[in-house]
C-alpha cells in the first residue's frame, strides 16, 4: 500500500494536546494515529506497535484519534474551490459527506458528514468554510447539483459547472476516502456518526500533511 511509505514522514501535524497520563509514549501514540489514517487496520496497527515494545488494545488506538480531534487549519484565500459531496455509510446507513478542496493544493478545505444533502445544509457547509477561508473571491467548481448552486447563489458567491478539470481533485479525494474505509469492514460499523466525522478529519490532517 503506497499510502504506508508516507509513515516515515513528519508527525507534526498531529497534536497530542489532549495527552494527561497517557502511559504510552508519546512518539508511539503519533506513529499509531498516524498508522491508522494512512491504511492500517486497528489490529495490525496494534501489532505494529507491539514489535516496538508498546503493548496497547484496539481501543486505546481508537481513543487516540478521537481524543486528537484534529481538523484542517483554517486562513486559506484559494482562487479555486472544488466542492462536492459523496455517500458514505455508517452502520449500514448513508450519510453524506461534504468536502470542499483546493485544487491548486490538493488539500482539504473543509470537512463535514451530514444525514443529507439539501440546500439549507450546503448552506450550513458554505458558512463554515468562509468562517475559516478567505473565499468570498474563489470560483467555486461544482457538478449539477442543483442544491449546490441554489446554496451558492443564496450567499454570493461564484460557481462554475465543471465535469472534469480542477474538479477532479475533490473526485480523487472522494476515491481514496472511500477506498481507505471500505479497506476494513468495520471501519464504520458500530460507531455513532461523530465518531465516524472525527476519523474522516484527522484523515484530511493527515492528507494536508502530506501535500
Amino acid at each position: 500500500m503506497p499510502e504506508i511509505t508516507r509513515l516515515s514522514g513528519s508527525s507534526d501535524w498531529i497534536d497530542l494536546d489532549f495527552v494527561e497520563r497517557e502511559r504510552t509514549p508519546e512518539r508511539a501514540m503519533k506513529l499509531g494515529i498516524q498508522m491508522h489514517v494512512a491504511g492500517l487496520s486497528l489490529s495490525n496497527t496494534i501489532s505494529v506497535l507491539d514489535k516496538l515494545g508498546v503493548q496497547r488494545s484496539r481501543k486505546a488506538v481508537h481513543d487516540w484519534v478521537q481524543k486528537a480531534d484534529l481538523q484542517p487549519d483554517g486562513g486559506d484565500a484559494p482562487n479555486q474551490v472544488a466542492l462536492d459531496e459523496s455517500v458514505i455509510r455508517i452502520n449500514d446507513q448513508q450519510y453524506w459527506l461534504y468536502a470542499a478542496v483546493d485544487p491548486d493544493t490538493n488539500k482539504f478545505l473543509h470537512i463535514r458528514l451530514f444525514t443529507s444533502y439539501t440546500t439549507a445544509l450546503t448552506e450550513i457547509f458554505l458558512r463554515e468554510l468562509r468562517e475559516k477561508h478567505d473565499v468570498d473571491d474563489a470560483v467555486f467548481l461544482v457538478d449539477d447539483a442543483d442544491w449546490l448552486k441554489t446554496a451558492l447563489q443564496r450567499h454570493g458567491l461564484d460557481f462554475r459547472y465543471e465535469l472534469h478539470g480542477n474538479r477532479n481533485s475533490v473526485e480523487r479525494i472522494f476515491r481514496e476516502v472511500k477506498r481507505r474505509t471500505s479497506s476494513f469492514s468495520n471501519c464504520f460499523s458500530h460507531v455513532e456518526p461523530e465518531t465516524a466525522e472525527t476519523w474522516l478529519r484527522t484523515f484530511a490532517v493527515w492528507h494536508n500533511a502530506a501535500n
